[in-house]
């Protein structure tokens, strides 16, 4: 399925695309393409869930309700400027007449979008001269995470407000392993590495590479615990920085979602997994039936191994470690939950 990139000029074509400010719509452009259709090949399929938004392009679409054929959408027609069958789970299936032309959006993504333009005071790149020029990318990365999905507008918009830049230079020390935890970070410019000391390497193992977009330091500001690694710039680059309290009250809040102990079980029961973030030792010594057990350091190089259609209930003791392991799952897309109190508590 062949795919080109798309200019604002198609983008306005439909709606409500058309509605977006131009930055807002031009920072959209960057992430769709247009993709390709052969003569009756699907579009979807009826029931399908996928969060997909479609738009024709050129050529014919047909709509298909059990074999039999109720419309047709024609490209460049005043029909096709609406999405198609937007219902979920879709009520009929879309097959290509002749070759099709077409525009495939994330849903949850033209929605926040769509939400944040319109109860947003700034565009995008208004918010993003308050870092160097031309770096405004990063913030339309961190608006299609899923996490973000999850944060109020208003919270969006305070979040970008408050941050500061700082600049470093190759080699520089963001944050230092046991240090205090006093910001979220979000790189901007530049790569960085994530190292942990150990007793055997003095050096620091390597746990992660972070580049343009990437957040870091948001566990130590959950669990208020030290930092457990140390994040160096690889080359000269630039941090956006969000303060302790404005972490927790903008961004980290709306993201979490707890659940009481049978909540838990009955998730675990329904196909979910426990996620046990402490140490391998107390792992061993306790842990609930069936859990799986990534330490809170180890969650960024492991979180791969992890299945992304699966809904995982993290947990430690108290509920601290916890909420930071779920934080970090959340904000790479994975339907993470915490445990209230942890598995030390009454309910535990």
């Amino acid at each position: 399925m062949a795919a080109e990139q798309v200019s604002t000029e198609l983008l306005r074509r439909f709606s409500p695309l058309d509605g977006l400010k131009r930055d807002n719509l031009a920072a959209l452009a960057r992430k769709v393409q247009v993709r390709e259709l052969s003569p009756g090949q699907l579009l979807f399929k009826e029931g399908d869930t996928e969060k997909r938004t479609f738009y024709v392009v050129s050529g014919t679409l047909e709509l298909v309700d059990h074999s039999k054929i109720v419309g047709k959408i024609e490209g460049g027609t005043e029909f096709a400027r609406n999405p198609v069958a937007p219902v979920f789970p879709r009520r009929v299936a879309g097959r290509a007449r002749d070759r099709v032309q077409f525009l495939s959006i994330d849903s949850d993504l033209l929605d926040v979008m769509l939400t944040w333009d319109q109860t947003g005071t700034y565009e995008v790149s208004e918010l993003a001269g308050k870092a160097d020029e031309g770096n405004e990318d990063w913030m339309t990365m961190l608006l299609q995470t899923k996490a973000f999905h999850k944060i109020p507008p208003a919270n969006i918009q305070a979040i970008f407000m408050r941050m500061q830049q700082i600049n470093y230079r190759a080699g520089d020390v963001i944050l230092k392993q046991g240090a205090e935890g006093d910001y979220f970070y979000v790189l901007i410019r530049g790569s960085a590495l994530v190292t942990r000391e150990t007793p055997l390497s003095k050096e620091g193992i390597k746990l992660a590479e972070l580049h343009v977009g990437d957040t870091f330091g948001e566990e130590a500001l959950i669990s208020e615990a030290k930092r457990n690694a140390t994040v160096t710039m690889q080359s000269e680059g630039s941090v956006m920085r969000l303060g302790k309290e404005d972490f927790k009250k903008l961004l980290n809040e709306p993201m979490l979602e707890w659940l009481s102990l049978a909540q838990a079980q009955e998730l675990v029961q329904s196909g979910g997994q426990w996620l046990d973030v402490r140490l391998p030792s107390e792992f061993e010594n306790q842990h609930l039936d069936g859990a799986i057990n990534i330490p809170l350091y180890f969650i960024r190089l492991k979180i791969s191994t992890l299945d992304p259609e699966k809904s995982y209930v993290v947990c430690c003791d108290t509920g601290r470690r916890s909420s930071a392991g779920a934080y970090i799952l959340s904000e790479r897309g994975y339907k993470a939950y915490v445990l209230q109190g942890g598995i030390n508590s009454e309910h535990g």
